[in-house]
C-alpha cells in the first residue's frame, strides 16, 4: 500500500508532531508499505493519506479529499486540535468532516468529539523505547522538563515552583526546549539565574532521552496537550511523572493518578515536587502507578494499531 503521511512539522524541527510522523513512517515501512513523508501533499495519488493536525494540514486534507474522494483519509488530532481548534476554527472543523477516520492519542481525547465524529475515531497511544536509567546523583533530586518554550506548554511553571521550595530541598530542575520567540528566551534566562533551575536549550532526541535517564522525575506542565511523547518516554522507562491535571495528561496517566496539580498553580506543584523528594512511599507509589501504564506505550501495540486501521480502511475502499 502506498501511504502519504502529512505533517506540518518540517524535518529540521524537533517537536512532537515530527517525532510522531517519523515513528509512524518507520512502523509502516517495516510493515511493507511505501510511505511518502511530506509537509504538504504533492499531488501524487496514494492508496491512503494519513495527516497529522486538522488545522495546519487542512490545505492538504481538503485537496486530497477533492481529488481522491473514494480513497481513505485518516486525520490524527493533536493537542491544539482537540482542545482548541476543532471547537473554534472552521478549517479544523472541515478536516473532521472530510476524514474517513480520526486518531486521538489517549482515551480522554474522545470526549472532545461530537458523537458522529467519535464513531469514526480510534485511540492510538504513542509508544517509546525505554531508556537505560543511570544512577541518580546523590547530592541532588533531579527533575527534568522536556518541552519547547511556548504558551501551550506553560513552560516556566516549574521554575516558579522551584522558588517556593524550602532551603533544605535537594531538587535541581533541568529544562530542555527551544524558545518560540525572544520573549520566551529572555524569560528562560531570567529564571535560570535561580540556583535550582537551569535551562539548557534545545536537545536532540537522543540527548533528551539521556536527560530523562538521569532524572528521578519528569515534570509535564502543559496547559494543552494531546498526548505527550515525553510522558510516553517516561512511562516506557520507569521514570515517575508529576503533571498538570489536564485531559491530555489524565488520558495518559489515569483519572486517579496521585501526581497531579491544578494547571497554573506553582504552589501546589512545589508541594508535589517536595513530597516526591522527601516521601519515599509517595515516590514509589508514583513509580508503581506509572509502571502499571507501561503496556499502553509498547511499540508493538502502536505499530499493530496503525496497521489494523490502515488495512481496515483499505479493505473497504473501492478498487482503484
Amino acid at each position: 500500500m502506498k501511504i502519504n503521511l502529512i505533517t506540518p512539522a518540517g524535518r529540521d524541527l524537533r517537536n512532537g508532531n515530527r517525532t510522531t510522523a517519523e515513528r509512524w513512517a518507520g512502523f509502516l515501512r517495516k510493515l511493507g508499505h511505501e510511505v511518502v513523508l511530506e509537509e504538504t501533499w504533492g499531488g501524487e495519488e496514494p492508496d491512503l493519506m494519513l495527516a497529522l493536525h486538522a488545522r495546519r494540514s487542512h490545505p492538504s486534507i481538503k485537496r486530497y479529499a477533492a481529488d481522491c474522494p473514494e480513497r481513505p483519509l485518516i486525520v490524527a488530532l493533536t493537542g491544539t486540535d482537540l482542545y482548541r481548534d476543532i471547537h473554534s476554527d472552521e478549517t479544523a472543523k472541515e478536516s473532521l468532516e472530510l476524514a474517513t477516520a480520526l486518531v486521538v492519542l489517549q482515551d480522554m481525547g474522545l470526549n472532545e468529539l461530537e458523537p458522529r465524529h467519535r464513531s469514526k475515531a480510534r485511540v492510538i497511544y504513542q509508544s517509546a523505547e525505554p531508556v537505560c536509567l543511570q544512577r541518580p546523583d546523590d547530592e541532588h533530586f533531579d527533575v527534568c522538563v522536556i518541552g519547547h518554550l511556548r504558551a501551550e506548554k506553560d513552560p516556566f511553571r516549574v521554575a516558579l515552583a522551584a522558588r517556593l521550595l524550602p532551603s533544605s530541598s535537594r531538587i535541581r530542575i533541568t529544562h530542555a526546549g527551544r524558545p518560540y520567540g525572544e520573549e520566551f528566551e529572555r524569560e528562560a534566562r531570567l529564571h535560570a539565574e535561580a540556583l535550582r533551575y537551569r535551562w539548557i536549550g534545545e536537545l536532540t532526541r537522543q540527548e533528551a532521552r539521556s536527560l530523562l535517564a538521569r532524572s528521578r522525575l519528569l515534570a509535564q506542565t502543559s496547559a494543552m496537550e494531546g498526548g505527550a511523547n515525553t510522558v510516553s518516554e517516561a512511562l516506557a522507562s520507569g521514570v515517575p511523572v508529576v503533571a498538570s491535571r489536564i485531559p491530555g495528561n489524565v488520558g495518559m496517566l489515569g483519572e486517579d493518578y496521585p501526581g497531579y496539580y491544578q494547571p497554573g498553580d506553582e504552589k501546589a506543584l512545589a508541594q508535589l515536587l517536595y513530597r516526591a523528594e522527601t516521601d519515599d512511599a509517595f515516590y514509589e507509589m508514583l513509580k508503581a502507578r506509572c509502571e502499571a501504564r507501561t503496556h499502553l506505550v509498547l511499540p508493538g501495540r502502536e505499530k499493530a494499531a496503525l496497521e489494523a486501521l490502515a488495512n481496515h480502511l483499505h479493505r473497504f475502499a473501492p478498487s482503484f
